[in-house]
């Protein structure tokens, strides 16, 4: 079995020889073998053990075990207790998960405190199969299905190539003794539930059914890369500018739906708000979704994406006696009397007023439902939403849209169209210049 778990190592590039590796220990069978097969196999290791205080005196024998079996290998013996029910219910989390959180992070504090490679664990072949049946009851997607990684950042399972039985086999075959933790005898939890009653029913139709449950995960993690590569490949067609997707770009892959929530669980969105959102690819524009951190909204060609931020001010008064006034745009205003000289520049991010055709104080908003104007170069009204229709203007551009007023009426669509009521004309006797600047993002 050693030379097994050896080549595994090897095949995944799990650990080198030339740094210590952690070895979380909890005195049972599977980490007994491990510690030893990696000491053994020439590595330096360091013993990591957790008193989780669940047990009574079993946890307290377990860590003696521990430690005078690190005694024995002759290597350094790290231990730690917690205080896991109180932990559990500080956080209103199981039992099980309370202990899994303090444990992990206690050994990747040590790990980075004893400038250690990895934290080798000793989850085996049985452990990947059982977790691959509790994501199936679950209901999880492809990753699930793979069942448990050789690799998880700097935490290793050197012993996924190897059952359950073949551990125990090798340790009666050398001797070695272990601990038992008689919680592992109850069908309380889940993946106990699994491991003592629904495998051998299953191994009642299938002696073989573990091999073939591995095999498949196997195939499954192959698959789950080219799955994985497929993803990534979509992420650079379908997201521009790193907020809106592309409907055509994503309607060109096989399994659109999929790839879909691919893409949007990176902003938050759980898997059946995705399948809202891909089934309102094909209606009309404006439906908003949200996840704990972000808003889509579907417009006509693309998904549009922004994260959600607090609700803010959204209207502004300007005296009108600023030189540069800052804001969520920046603008400059410049009181000009009409000479021969004066000259209009044809820019759209530069307004010109009728300096006596405007009262003051000015000011600066967004738009809102039934908000109108009378376009520069028109005599009639126009609502602003007929004129974001007529202009193509997305949701999001809609609300990054800002209005200079004058006494309650739009005086301008700021860096778009100005109103025609309050053009320069021939009676104009002096001017307001406002100059907008508009961010790179805006400008796009």
């Amino acid at each position: 079995m050693r030379d097994v778990v050896r080549a595994y190592i090897e095949k995944y590039r799990l650990l080198t020889e030339n740094r210590p590796v952690l070895v979380g220990v909890s005195g049972g069978a599977d980490s007994i073998a491990l510690l030893t097969i990696l000491v053994e196999s020439g590595y330096s290791c360091i013993a990591a053990h957790c008193n989780f205080h669940l047990r009574g005196d079993e946890s307290l024998r377990d860590e003696q075990f521990v430690r005078e079996y690190a005694r024995k290998l002759d290597v350094p013996f790290l231990m730690t207790d917690f205080d896991t029910r109180k932990y559990a219910a500080d956080r209103h989390l199981s039992i099980e998960m309370a202990a899994r959180e303090v444990r992990y992070g206690w050994f990747e504090e040590q790990r980075a405190a004893t400038g250690a490679q990895a934290v080798a664990v000793a989850h085996h072949r049985d452990d990947s199969v059982e977790t691959l049946l509790m994501n199936l009851v679950r209901g999880t997607g492809i990753r699930g299905m793979s069942g448990i990684r050789p690799r998880n950042g700097f935490v290793v399972r050197p012993l996924l190539a190897v059952s359950r039985e073949d551990i125990l086999e090798w340790l009666a075959g050398r001797g070695l003794t272990y601990v038992t933790d008689s919680t592992n005898l109850s069908d309380a939890y889940t993946r106990n539930f699994i491991r003592l009653r629904v495998l051998p029913l299953l191994e009642e139709i299938n002696p073989s059914v573990k091999d073939a449950i591995a095999r498949t995960s196997e195939h499954l993690s192959a698959a789950e890369a080219v799955y994985l590569h497929v993803v990534e490949e979509a992420r650079n067609a379908v997201v521009e500018q790193g907020d809106r997707l592309s409907i055509a770009a994503l309607m060109r892959y096989p399994s659109p739906d999929a790839i879909l929530y691919e893409l949007l669980k990176t902003y938050g969105f759980t898997r059946p708000v995705a399948e809202d959102v891909y089934l309102s690819l094909t209606k009309e524009s404006g439906k908003t979704f949200f996840s704990s951190t972000h808003r889509l909204i579907k417009d006509r060609d693309y998904l549009l994406l922004s994260p959600l931020v607090k609700e803010e001010v959204r209207e502004y008064t300007l005296t009108g006696g600023e030189k540069v006034w800052s804001g969520p745009v920046e603008l400059s205003f410049e009181k000009i009397v009409i000479k021969e000289d004066f000259h209009i520049r044809k820019d759209k991010n530069i307004a010109y007023f009728d300096y006596d055709k405007l009262a003051f104080p000015l000011t600066l908003r967004t738009w809102k439902e039934g908000d109108w104007f009378i376009p520069f170069g028109m005599k009639g009204r126009k609502k602003l939403s007929d004129y974001f229709s007529d202009h193509k203007f997305s949701r999001l551009d809609k609300e990054r849209t800002w209005l200079l007023c004058s006494g309650g009426a739009v005086i301008w669509i700021v860096g778009e169209r100005s109103d025609n009521r309050f053009c320069l004309d021939k009676t104009t006797k002096s001017v307001l210049v406002v100059n907008f600047f508009p961010t790179k993002s805006e400008s796009n």
